[in-house]
């Protein structure tokens, strides 16, 4: 049968809930065991597909097209386990169930109720959560305990509990220990008053993770076992990491959170290796080079807001031996500006995705100096739209190129709605979503990079390349080189004559992890490092 893991989290938000159900997924799988993670929101929509970045970050896509809570992310790049739309529910979807169910009349005239239904529903969809053949489940619970969102999530986990064998369940509270610079001391107060409020609920944590920047000791860890009675064993330190996330599972292994979840689960014992994470950390401490990447982008001031694109440029850093930098750049910024006082020094530039037409100019400002310039470019989605937009003004003469996003009415739209989105008006869930075939032309940059006929990459959109124009960009240099051949759209555009000059509709970042990056990250950033190389050459040059 498959045993439940529950990580809660007290005291404050950010604590990093989901890093740290990521690294135990990494522990167990290392175990050989089969791990499934799931996210439960508290918040009201049904999904955060209409929230905007600023609300929440970016919106992670998963392989099935949904719209889910950037922690989804952490749990692909980290573990093997199969991310999809049953990972993650809202308190929106929830109760959108259940007011489906007494429309229909499946409560038979009862009263609908917070308790039984709403956490009957909760309960419902963490069982759905896991295959049956998974042995482990983890579900992460979105919100801090005390919350008033958070509490029917809380109580649907207590009769989880309830109604299992004591061994098949666990409950594991991320909490923090302050460290007050006044008086040199770290606090527990705050976790035992977190650790108060879920036993109030009828929650008795079996393992506490102590976020801390200071190493916790003995003393400290017996106070917190006595007080909030969890055995001095599965009192966790998880102190911050000095050079990556990625050493996370490294750290709680270290301090013995798989151990203590193993003995209460009774697990099998076996032996772990982490020989990978552990040379994917001396990788990342031990770079041999630097290189600057300029992100134009409409949410620069939020890195949640382009979390995955960070990390998968971050990945194929690491593959190439280097340490990739970040130039946050902002589009508006770029717009009545000289793009060459901004950019100059920048390695490579990356356009990632967006909606709407604040920055839009900008952004085809930056890819004209970098085409000028052969500074090696990405861009993702809205970015790949600007690279077309880019391409056909100022290289095929169609000066009032645009996208009809932003002007409904203009005359050469290059980059138009799609077909079926022009009937659509509810906006959450509807774009072109998840995963679809992308076949590579042969001879092309791209085919060159992933080295493959055919690719399945994930899209968010509703916006595509127009088919009128596309004979007429080709002829100029612009090559389709990526097609969805179903309904023949083109996924990517390229310029063949520079090192990395791409364009793609979909989202790599989101298939990028650690261990494996995405071939077209590794590629740009080996040619942003060769760009950087040979400018540092030419400049060795003229001063010798």
């Amino acid at each position: 049968m498959t045993k439940y893991i529950f990580i809660t989290g007290g005291v404050v938000s950010s604590l990093g809930k989901g890093i740290t159900t990521a690294a135990l997924a990494v522990l167990l799988e290392k175990r050989g065991l089969k791990v499934s993670i799931q996210k439960l929101d508290p918040y009201i929509n049904v999904d955060p597909g209409t929230m905007s970045p600023f609300e929440h970050g970016e919106v992670y896509v998963t392989e099935d097209g949904y719209e889910a809570d950037l922690d989804l992310g952490h749990y692909e790049r980290f573990s093997n386990g199969l991310v999809g739309r049953h990972s993650n529910a809202t308190t929106g979807s929830i109760y959108s169930k259940v007011i489906q169910r007494e429309r229909a009349g499946e409560y038979l005239g009862q009263t609908v109720q917070v308790i039984p239904h709403v956490t009957d529903t909760i309960k419902e969809i963490i069982e759905k959560g896991a295959s049956k053949d998974t042995d482990i489940a983890i579900i992460e619970i979105g919100g801090t305990a005390g919350d008033i969102e958070s509490l029917p999530f809380l109580e649907a986990i207590r009769q989880f509990g309830l109604e299992r064998p004591k061994n098949d369940t666990m409950y594991v509270h991320l909490t923090l220990l302050p460290y007050l610079n006044a008086s040199g001391e770290m606090k527990t107060k705050p976790t035992q008053q977190s650790v108060g409020k879920l036993r109030e609920i009828g929650i008795q944590p079996d393992a506490l993770v102590c976020r801390c920047e200071k190493p916790m000791d003995d003393s400290m860890r017996r106070k917190i076992s006595l007080f909030c009675n969890v055995r001095p064993e599965a009192v966790i330190q998880e102190i911050d990491v000095p050079t990556t996330i990625y050493e996370v599972p490294l750290d709680l292994q270290r301090h013995g959170l798989d151990q203590a979840i193993a003995e209460h689960l009774n697990l099998p014992s076996s032996q772990i290796d982490m020989s990978d994470w552990e040379n994917l950390v001396h990788q990342w401490a031990n770079p041999e080079q630097d290189i600057e990447i300029g992100i134009i982008g409409k949410y620069i001031e939020l890195h949640d807001a382009y979390k995955s694109i960070y990390e998968a440029l971050s990945h194929a850093g690491t593959a190439n031996k280097t340490k990739v930098h970040f130039r946050k750049i902002s589009a508006e910024s770029l717009c009545e500006k000289d793009p060459s006082a901004i950019l100059e020094g920048v390695s490579g530039i990356l356009v990632p995705g967006g909606f709407g037409e604040r920055g839009l100019e900008g952004k085809i400002s930056a890819i004209k100096w970098a085409r000028e310039n052969n500074v090696p470019t990405f861009g993702i989605c809205l970015g790949m739209q600007a690279i077309t937009i880019e391409f056909a003004r100022h290289v095929a003469g169609i000066k009032d190129a645009n996208t009809s996003e932003v002007n409904k009415e203009c005359n050469n739209p290059v980059i138009d709605l799609m077909a079926e989105q022009k009937s659509i008006r509810d906006k959450g869930g509807t774009m072109r979503l998840g995963a679809y075939a992308c076949k590579i032309i042969p001879n092309t940059k791209l085919a060159e990079f992933y080295g493959a006929e055919m690719v399945f990459e994930r899209h968010r959109h509703r916006w595509e390349f127009n088919n009128n124009y596309k004979e007429v960009l080709e002829k100029e240099g612009l090559t389709a080189s990526g097609i969805f051949e179903k309904q023949n759209l083109v996924e990517v555009v390229e310029l063949s004559e520079h090192d990395f000059f791409i364009g793609v509709q979909y989202h790599p970042e989101f298939k990028s992890k650690p261990l494996n990056p995405h071939p077209l990250f590794k590629a740009f950033i080996s040619a942003a490092l060769k760009h950087y190389l040979n400018k540092a050459q030419g400049k060795h040059s003229v001063e010798a």
